[in-house]
């Protein structure tokens, strides 16, 4: 079978490109580096320092509604982080911000951190249970 090697990117419809934006940079620390607006869409391509790339459109027929994770299509978006710690800064982060955001839930697999974009999309921040427990 042939292979791919990870994921290119992934594009999320948005109801407000730059709020959308916005919350992605001064949360979660993505740089626009590309804008494209045309007759049928608005859209932005940001990067994260780690690689991933993240894409905002906004069409302009669209429909105003929060995303609802119950429906066919995304359920959440995770981000690994390497550590307990990196993710109880991640908290502190989050709060710091006024992000509404669950207190880090701890389970065999790993800790999860969860809270929503503007959108309603469900993201994560994720560390493996078999991380190491500090950034040391």
């Amino acid at each position: 079978m042939p292979r791919f090697t990870g994921f290119a990117h992934i594009t999320l419809s948005v109801r407000d490109r730059d709020a959308s934006v916005d919350f992605y940079r001064s949360v979660l620390g993505f740089e626009e580096y590309r804008k494209r607006d045309d007759s049928r869409a608005l859209r932005t391509d940001c990067q994260h320092r780690s690689g991933v790339v993240l894409g905002f459109t906004q069409h302009r027929d669209h429909f105003n509604g929060l995303f609802d994770h119950r429906h066919a299509g995304v359920d959440h978006i995770a981000f690994e982080v390497d550590n307990v710690d990196d993710l109880e800064a991640w908290e502190d982060r989050l709060a710091e911000l006024d992000v509404d955001h669950t207190p880090i839930i701890h389970s065999e697999r790993g800790s999860v951190l969860n809270f929503t974009d503007p959108d309603g999309f469900q993201l994560e921040l994720f560390c493996c249970a078999d991380s190491d427990n500090t950034g040391d």
